[in-house]
C-alpha cells in the first residue's frame, strides 16, 4: 500500500483502515483470520491453530525472550534507523514486537483490540534499547502470570477485534505469530549490521504456525 495509490484507494473506497484485505467487488474481509477468508470464499476447508492456547503461550514466551535477548545487540546509535521497505525505525520495530503482546493481554483481560491499540508508538522516553528491554521483561511478566492465574485455558473465551469477533484461541495464535515474524526482522537487521544474533528462534520454533513465507514485505 505504501507504494501503490491505486491500491491505497481501493482501500479506502471499501472503508478497510488496515491489510490485509480480500475483496470482491464491494464486499471484504479482513485476512488476519483465516477462517474468515474461507468463509468469505465459500470453501470446504478445515482451518484453525494448531497448536494449543497453552502450546502457543510458550512459543510467544520463547519469541519474547528471544527480543528480550537480542535487541541489545543493536547499538543505540542505529534506533532511529528504518527498516527496509517502509517508514518504521528500529526503536519503533523493537518497542511493537512487545507492545504485540500488551495487547493480547488488554484484549485478554476484556478491552476491545482497535487498530490504534495494536499499532500505538513508543513514549517519548523509550530511547535506548535498555528501555525497550525494560518494558518488554514487564510485558512478559505480566503475561505468564496472566496466563498461570488464569482458571480456564481453553482459549474459547470470545474477544472484539477490529477485524471482528474472534475467540481468543484465534488471537492468541496471530499475536504469537505476529511477535515471532517481528523477531525473524530483528535477526535480519543484526545481520545487515554484522552483528551475530544471539541464539535466535529457528525453523522448529515457528512450525505449525502460519507464518509469512517472506521476512520483509516484497
Amino acid at each position: 500500500m505504501l507504494e501503490d495509490p491505486a491500491g491505497l484507494d481501493d482501500l479506502r473506497r471499501l472503508g478497510a483502515r488496515s491489510v490485509p484485505v480480500l475483496s470482491r467487488g464491494d464486499d471484504y474481509v479482513f485476512a488476519q483470520n483465516i477462517g474468515h477468508v474461507v468463509k468469505f470464499l465459500g470453501l470446504d476447508e478445515a482451518t484453525g491453530p494448531v497448536l494449543s492456547p497453552d502450546q502457543l503461550i510458550q512459543r510467544l514466551d520463547l519469541f519474547l525472550g528471544a527480543g528480550i535477548r537480542m535487541i541489545p545487540q543493536m547499538p543505540d546509535a542505529k534506533l532511529a534507523t528504518e527498516v527496509p521497505n517502509r517508514p518504521r525505525s528500529y526503536r519503533v520495530l523493537g518497542h511493537h514486537i512487545f507492545r504485540i503482546a500488551e495487547t493480547f493481554l488488554e484484549v485478554g483481560n476484556g478491552a476491545t483490540l482497535a487498530y490504534e491499540r495494536l499499532t500505538s508508538r513508543p513514549p517519548d522516553a523509550m530511547q535506548t534499547t535498555a528501555d525497550i528491554v525494560a518494558y518488554g521483561t514487564d510485558v512478559r511478566q505480566r503475561l505468564a502470570a496472566w496466563w498461570a492465574a488464569k482458571p480456564d485455558k481453553s482459549g474459547r473465551d470470545p474477544v472484539q477485534t477490529y477485524y471482528g469477533p474472534q475467540i481468543l484461541h484465534e488471537y492468541l495464535e496471530r499475536s504469537t505469530w505476529h511477535v515471532g515474524q517481528h523477531v525473524r526482522q530483528w535477526v535480519m537487521l543484526l545481520g545487515m549490521a554484522g552483528i551475530a544474533p544471539d541464539r535466535p528462534p529457528g525453523d522448529a520454533n515457528f512450525a505449525n504456525l502460519p507464518m509469512p513465507s517472506q521476512v520483509w514485505d516484497g
